[in-house]
């Protein structure tokens, strides 16, 4: 009778041992499903943001680090694979650059396009001289002028009436060439667009040739929404108007943006001193809007 009890009671434990491992099997399950994918989220997402803060404030090597764990962690992350490519060709790795493409190749074609696109469109940028004279086009190349801050009351600074006087000469040699005007900020209710186009107009420009794009507010978004105006108007291509030390940075933005530059045309203020190709840390202000151009999340 007494060994029939304690058989009892040693199956009866052992049920519920049983009963308990099975509840933390169960735990177990719960968690790996969803705190495990979510922490790891997490991680991927922290390595993203934190890889570019590193290109912003210009440590590189942090950055390309970061994007290297990011891609070990989830190998599928097409905008990690642009971005390692991006820099591993500002850093002068084509190893890294060649490996990157690949990747991004074989896992999102389109995106590997657009790649391609932005490290054509920052080379092309770097290679660019500021250039004081007209270039010879038809009227499916469009005059793009891009604007600078007004004074208080509207009125235009130095800068931008340097540009305008430059977009003024190429509109005069290129006399069926639409002329965009681009560019926000308002100051006293006039956008610089607006203030650009009067300042056209009465330097004798027909009001229904200039063409205003008046919601930009960086470089980026000149790029962005000019290209669309200007596909619009049926014109393929452009000349870039602005100052010369912001000539390469614009080039590659609306090369980037979809643009074909046949032509930069600047001002002469700082020309000479602009003329000698940007060292590489110059150049990060090139790469940096290169890839906002590109639409690439700056952060997640």
């Amino acid at each position: 009778m007494y060994a029939t009890r304690k058989v009892a009671t040693v199956v009866k434990i052992s049920r519920q041992w049983k009963q308990l491992a099975a509840a933390f099997a169960a735990v177990a399950a719960v968690t790996s499903a969803t705190v495990g994918p979510a922490a790891a989220d997490a991680d991927v997402t922290a390595l993203y943001n934190s890889a570019q803060r590193h290109f912003t404030d210009g440590n590189l090597d942090a950055g390309r680090a970061d994007l290297r764990a990011l891609i070990s962690a989830d190998p599928g992350d097409a905008e990690a694979l642009a971005l390692q490519a991006i820099w591993s060709h500002h850093a002068g790795d084509a190893a890294a650059v060649n490996e990157a493409m690949r990747q991004l190749g074989a896992l999102d074609p389109a995106m590997a396009a657009g790649t391609k696109r932005v490290l054509h469109a920052v080379t092309a940028a770097v290679a660019t001289l500021p250039n004081p004279l007209p270039s010879l086009i038809g009227p499916q190349t469009g005059i793009v002028v891009l604007g600078y801050g007004l004074l208080p009351d509207g009125a235009l600074r130095p800068e931008l009436e340097n540009r305008l006087t430059a977009a003024w000469m190429q509109a005069v040699a290129a006399p069926f060439s639409p002329v965009v005007v681009t560019g926000g900020n308002p100051q006293n209710g006039i956008s610089e667009a607006e203030a650009m186009r009067r300042w056209l107009i009465g330097r004798g420009l027909p009001g229904d040739r200039i063409h205003v794009e008046d919601r930009a507010g960086s470089t980026v978004q000149n790029a962005l929404f000019s290209t669309k105006l200007l596909r619009d108007l049926g014109a393929n291509s452009a000349v870039v108007v602005t100052s010369p030390n912001h000539i390469r940075r614009a080039v590659a933005d609306f090369i980037v943006a979809g643009t074909n530059v046949v032509g930069a045309m600047t001002s002469l203020e700082q020309l000479v001193s602009q003329l000698p190709p940007p060292d590489r840390g110059a150049q990060r202000g090139i790469y940096l809007d290169a890839t906002r151009t590109f639409e690439l999340d700056s952060s997640r």
